[in-house]
């Protein structure tokens, strides 16, 4: 089993690192979209993200991480189990899947497909799940995903629509839940990615190479330790995860109980009107965002130092070019903020 960097111990990237955590918080932002130069820590940041995850319960051998506390969408398979009492459907716990989509990958790894093997010796018609199936439930992560390829994504806008992929060819006809938060990471000098998909993402967010010298010696420092003894090393942030893990835990039960006053909703309504956004999704995600930030930090409601800390990640990519604004469009986003909440 391969080890990874633990997510405690990743040097700097705060804005990166407060998105993932606000997606694991409340899954329903529509996923993180992370560009920036390369060899700034945006796989190893998801590929540890995997290790603050709470655990999910599932039945035992199912193929699409069904939830048995919503019988509505078990598959067949679990269905017939749970119909023979809880004890027969050996209802166990697991990790939360995070699962990368490689961008070579067939229309067929991704969504499944017939069995060829059961269907060449016993003759059986059987589906094969894919990488959809096992994201259900937890994170889809694309590496590069700016350079996608374009029917790979039409596929993933019809599931993240949906929640739920379906499957026609082959004489097969089958449909099972794929609801998961959508990771994607690239590096911009190598392609945009198509607005459909950009629009798709909840959070948006930049990463640099730090220019502060303290944070890049303490980078590569923890870096040789955990190459020099990566089991020593993980037992020693072992703790500052595991606070994490508690942290999200703890966020999950209390956001639905988070207050957000009618003067937090008119100051993003008013600084979605100045930025010019384009319908109301930006609006919404922000606001969830907000909530999902106070829940983890443990207050009772949204105030306006939440909307300034996610603001920039949750409508950056939703604005407008402007000709006559060469502007960074965090910087613009900031600079609109300062100007509304100044007047």
């Amino acid at each position: 089993m391969a080890v990874t960097f633990p997510f405690s111990a990743i040097v700097g990237q705060e804005e990166m690192k407060r998105a993932l955590i606000i997606a694991a918080v409340d899954p329903t932002i529509g996923g993180v979209l992370i560009f920036g130069d390369r060899g700034t820590g945006k796989s190893t940041a998801v590929r540890a993200l995997a290790n603050l995850l709470p655990p999910i319960r599932t039945v035992e051998g199912c193929s699409y991480n069904c939830d048995p506390g919503k019988t509505a969408a078990l598959c067949p398979a679990c269905k017939a189990k749970l119909a023979l009492g809880p004890d027969a459907a050996h209802i166990r716990e697991i990790a939360a899947p995070v699962v990368d989509l490689p961008l070579g990958a067939t229309e067929d790894r991704v969504a499944g497909a017939l069995d060829i093997e059961r269907a060449l010796v016993h003759s059986e018609k059987a589906f094969e799940p894919g990488l959809l199936a096992r994201a259900n439930r937890g994170f889809l992560y694309i590496d590069e995903v700016n350079l996608l390829e374009d029917h790979l994504v039409d596929l993933l806008l019809d599931v993240a629509a949906s929640g739920e992929n379906v499957i026609e060819r082959e004489g097969l006809s089958i449909r099972h839940a794929a609801r998961f938060v959508l990771i994607g990471s690239g590096n911009p000098e190598e392609g945009e990615l198509r607005p459909q998909l950009l629009d798709r993402f909840g959070l948006s967010v930049d990463v640099t190479t730090p220019q502060d010298i303290g944070q890049r010696v303490e980078a590569v420092k923890r870096r040789e330790a955990f190459d020099r003894d990566p089991d020593g090393f993980i037992a020693g942030n072992t703790a500052a995860d595991g606070l994490i893990r508690d942290r999200i835990v703890a966020a999950r039960a209390r956001l639905p109980v988070i207050a957000v006053p009618d003067s937090i909703r008119e100051a993003v309504a008013g600084l979605c009107v100045s930025l010019g956004t384009d319908g109301l999704r930006g609006e919404m995600t922000l606001l969830r965002a907000a909530k999902a930030l106070a829940a983890f930090d443990g207050d009772d409601s949204v105030s306006n130092d939440h909307i300034r800390a996610i603001a920039p990640a949750a409508l950056r990519h939703r604005l407008r070019r402007n000709p006559l604004d060469d502007s960074g469009s965090g910087i613009r986003v900031e600079r609109a903020m300062t100007e509304l909440m100044a007047s």
